[in-house]
């Protein structure tokens, strides 16, 4: 599974299920400031916010920004309500691995977003407060759905720049980071067992 941070709460990822790549992107919105690409092709793209002010997509790949449950290229896609209207929090089930992220998600999450969401292999989990969770909160939601790795999001960056940075986030969690530059890949075989890992994914 190769996983690229693109700002806000957008994310890339790579996987293969079978005998081909499949590529799943997640909110790709046009940010009001700062850098991000024009427009991206994939295999599949997600949305927790509605597919309004997305960038240019190409390729035509099939699209899901609303509640339910489909396989598409051997990739399971779950989505359930969030916190606001027309927001979906996410479950992603591809090369054996389980992925959560719960978009810009400001309260505490409810047990039918537990039900889909705990014990997921990685989560992508907004921190920058900026309406999403603060370092509090996301803490609060890491030891509910307890994941494997825990991907921080929508965090302080040039598309986000009055958002909280890292460090609230870190200190909070007491986990020393692992920093990846731009992309990581993670195998169903190298997550951890025990101790939960951070993993702190640059900016693509």
């Amino acid at each position: 599974m190769h996983i690229s941070w693109l700002g806000t709460t957008a994310v890339k990822l790579q996987a293969k299920p079978f005998d081909s790549d499949v590529t799943i992107l997640i909110d790709p919105y046009k940010p009001a400031k700062g850098t991000f690409p024009r427009s991206l092709s994939g295999d599949i793209v997600l949305y927790t916010r509605g597919s309004k002010n997305s960038i240019t997509i190409s390729g035509n790949p099939p699209i899901l920004e609303t509640t339910g449950e489909v396989e598409i290229k051997g990739v399971l896609i779950t989505a359930t309500r969030g916190d606001k209207e027309g927001h979906t929090l996410l479950r992603i089930d591809a090369e054996n691995m389980s992925i959560g992220h719960v978009g810009l998600q400001e309260e505490e999450l409810t047990d039918n977003h537990l039900d889909m969401l705990s014990g997921v292999d990685i989560l992508f989990l907004p921190v920058g407060d900026m309406q999403c969770f603060g370092a509090r909160s996301a803490v609060k939601a890491i030891q509910a759905i307890e994941p494997r790795i825990v991907v921080p999001i929508a965090y302080q960056s040039d598309n986000d720049p009055e958002a909280k940075g890292l460090d609230g986030f870190l200190k909070e969690i007491g986990i020393a980071p692992e920093q990846e530059d731009k992309k990581v890949i993670i195998k169903k075989k190298d997550l951890p067992q025990e101790d939960m890992q951070v993993i702190v994914v640059s900016k693509e």
